[in-house]
């Protein structure tokens, strides 16, 4: 119950954040559409956006908790203190560093990562410039992700949580105020990005200061637990997040195909971020500490029943939201952004590409939960492993599917590229199953297969309700704004009554996620 409270409060925190940037959508997707300068925008965003989860939340955080624990859990106090001061200090010191010089190659950093653009030098020039505004931003949320960590080590979830609503504030302001002001008014939201990432730090200095860990920065190059972080974030960097590689993949690729690609990506990977953020990332959030104390303290029975109960909550909640995601794709892009400037075929092609995400939605939650379960044991090397076999994969089947597509113009090319990001997804999830299991770390408790099949079941009548709901709201884009929410609600409503009530006649009962020892 303790977990299970600690991830409603992240998961209800990070739904605010959601809701926040579905508007923060809306009003970006009313004031630029899909066009080339916003998609030199996502690019210049994207690239400081991928490292933070790289480097800050896939990387440093995997590494720094489990330690941090470690040192809560055997060391003194002062030695925590210690640790926190010089772990800051190294990190900042780092940051500068890889931020200066990313704001001097930001035109070869985009050349790389998007080298379609290299065709349009109007586009290419923009990004260059924005991505020399946002490159900071890469500073400021990493040293957030540190206070972060700490504070969820603590088993304060709230203020962390929370957090990300700043950014959408920031750029929901940059949107509608700041824009006219620029001579090129998408260069606004890039802004907007450096000013949230300053926010989201400073909210969280008080949080910091009322634990007693407000970081005193020193370098702290050769100390032992700082060297420990970094020793084990060597491998996370190059495959901590599978997804946001496969993404960035997808980025790269998607600049070479029609114009719009990108942002009809960006639009589709943001609504299935929704459950990710809300749900799955929560959970990992919540058990990464608690398995690390497991680890600890050297208790193998509750570390296995705690990875289990995560994986039972996953499946639960994680099918229902990837079938719903898949079902209702068009109709909840037409509900959030056809608006003025993104228009209906705007949401038929991002609908493509949202469909072919959520197939791969249970996969993406799948890694979220197992993952902490190697990190936890400060195991990195494991599953860095697994996930450059995934992303190999993921590059092997984007080129296998779009190849042919692009190569014959056929439209709707980049939904092949969700498509080979969700096949990877299961190949990275499925891999760390296995040697989780094999290793002894990890045994299911009885009870999975009847789970699994009152889950599947539920969710395909789930399915069949929300596709006739759909049918009989018909086409949302000509409708008020608010008439479209509200039927979507609906259909979301009719969707989970259906789906609780198919699971507890089928004879689901909440005693069933408890591991049996």
């Amino acid at each position: 119950m303790k977990l299970f409270r600690s991830t409603l409060v992240v998961g209800g925190n990070t739904l605010i954040s959601r809701v926040f940037g579905f508007v923060r959508d809306m009003v970006m997707a009313w004031s630029f559409g899909a066009a080339p300068a916003t998609d030199a925008f996502f690019v210049a965003f994207r690239i400081p956006n991928f490292l933070r989860r790289l480097f800050a939340e896939g990387s440093f955080s995997l590494a720094f908790v489990p330690v941090f624990q470690e040192y809560r859990e055997r060391r003194s106090p002062e030695e925590l203190r210690a640790l926190v001061d010089r772990v800051t200090g190294t990190l900042a010191g780092v940051l500068l560093v890889v931020t200066g010089v990313g704001i001097l190659a930001a035109p070869g950093v985009v050349a790389v990562f998007a080298p379609g653009f290299t065709d349009d030098p109007a586009t290419f020039s923009l990004a260059a410039g924005m991505l020399r505004v946002t490159f900071p931003y890469l500073l400021f949320i990493s040293l957030t992700a540190l206070a972060g960590g700490i504070l969820n080590s603590l088993g304060r979830f709230a203020v962390p949580a929370f957090t990300p609503v700043l950014l959408n504030i920031s750029l929901i302001g940059a949107a509608l105020w700041a824009a006219p002001h620029f001579a090129q008014p998408v260069t606004a939201l890039a802004w907007g990005v450096l000013v949230a990432g300053a926010a989201q730090f400073l909210f969280q200095v008080p949080a910091l200061a009322r634990a007693g860990l407000l970081p005193r920065p020193r370098w702290g190059w050769r100390d032992a637990g700082v060297r420990k972080i970094l020793r084990l974030m060597v491998p996370t960097l190059f495959g901590s997040s599978v997804a946001q590689v496969n993404l960035l993949v997808d980025t790269l690729i998607a600049s070479l195909l029609a114009s719009g690609s990108i942002t009809w990506l960006y639009y589709s990977d943001r609504l299935m971020e929704f459950p990710l953020g809300v749900f799955a990332i929560a959970l990992s959030t919540v058990i990464l500490p608690d398995l690390s104390r497991h680890h600890a303290r050297e208790d193998p029975v509750t570390f296995s029943a705690t990875l289990d109960w995560a994986l039972r909550l996953a499946v639960v909640i994680g099918l229902p939201a990837a079938v719903g995601l898949g079902v209702l794709a068009r109709p909840v892009l037409s509900a959030l952004f056809e608006y003025r400037a993104f228009t209906g075929g705007d949401v038929f092609m991002a609908s493509l590409s949202l469909s072919a995400f959520a197939a791969g939605l249970p996969a993406f939650i799948g890694i979220k939960v197992l993952a902490p379960g190697f990190y936890s044991r400060q195991d990195t090397a494991t599953p860095v492993k697994v996930a450059v076999a995934a992303m190999l994969a993921n590059i092997l089947f984007s080129l296998l599917i779009v190849g042919p597509l692009w190569w014959h113009s056929v439209p709707g090319a980049h939904a092949g590229l969700a498509t080979a990001s969700s096949l990877a997804g299961y190949l990275n999830a499925g891999t760390l199953l296995v040697l989780l299991r094999r290793s002894g770390n990890y045994t299911p408790a009885a009870g999975w297969a009847a789970l699994l099949g009152r889950a599947g079941a539920a969710c395909v009548f789930m399915g069949l309700a929300v596709a006739w709901l759909s049918a009989q709201a018909g086409s949302l884009g000509h409708m008020p704004a608010l008439e479209r929410v509200g039927r979507l609600a609906a259909m979301v409503a009719g969707g989970a009554l259906v789906y609780g009530v198919a699971l507890l006649v089928s004879g689901f009962r909440p005693r069933h996620l408890r591991h049996q020892a």
